[in-house]
């Protein structure tokens, strides 16, 4: 099985005024194509810094990063943020923590969809809010139009999450980094939110 991404050796260090904090250290896995790897740790362990400094999301005067990452069979510790954005943009994407917040409150729910298909994708606004509406069918929102024109707030956290995940598949990536993704869920929404992670990687054939 041929790998989509492969870390080796991965540290982070962030400058404080107290000192330098390492973050993380030394953290090597595989992430062969078509599959999930889940990394276990408690809060604070270092997570989401892991998988934003994986992604090249990690920037400023205070980080330093070293170690080897490697997507698609392209060397991604070597460029920049800049450089990762442009080419890999669509190939990779992320499921935030916490949906009660990560949506933007005083936006429809159509409008924050459609703006990476129009950004990243190049499509016009029609086009974008026809998509957005197959993509909240997809992950299994019930009457998708109606919803396009809501604000998050109407919105459970079940729901939100679902759109926090359309945002995530609509440009079509290669690999999904989900970060806690059923955080602040019921048991049972946690169960389907999982669920739904696993039959869109079947389906999207995606890692």
């Amino acid at each position: 099985m041929t790998s989509m991404m492969s870390i080796t050796d991965l540290h982070v260090k962030f400058g404080t005024p107290f000192g330098s904090l390492e973050a993380v250290r030394g953290v090597s896995l595989e992430i062969p194509s078509g599959s999930s790897v889940g990394v276990v740790g408690e809060s604070g362990s270092g997570k989401t810094v892991m998988c934003r400094a994986a992604m090249g999301l990690l920037s400023g005067s205070n980080v330093q990063r070293s170690g080897k990452v490697m997507f698609d069979g392209k060397e991604l510790s070597a460029m920049s943020r800049d450089q990762v954005r442009n080419e890999f943009g669509t190939g990779m994407s992320m499921i935030f923590q916490d949906p009660m917040t990560a949506l933007n409150p005083v936006r429809r729910i159509g409008t924050q969809l459609s703006e990476s298909l129009r950004v990243r994708l190049g499509m016009d606004k029609k086009a974008a809010m026809a998509r957005s509406a197959e993509l909240l069918s997809f992950v299994r929102i019930p009457d998708p139009e109606a919803m396009l024109k809501k604000f998050p707030y109407q919105l459970s956290g079940g729901m939100r999450q679902r759109v926090m995940i359309a945002i995530a598949i609509s440009c079509n990536p290669k690999l999904l980094f989900a970060d806690e993704p059923t955080t602040a869920l019921d048991v049972t929404v946690q169960a389907q939110i999982l669920q739904l992670l696993s039959d869109l990687r079947r389906d999207l054939k995606m890692s």
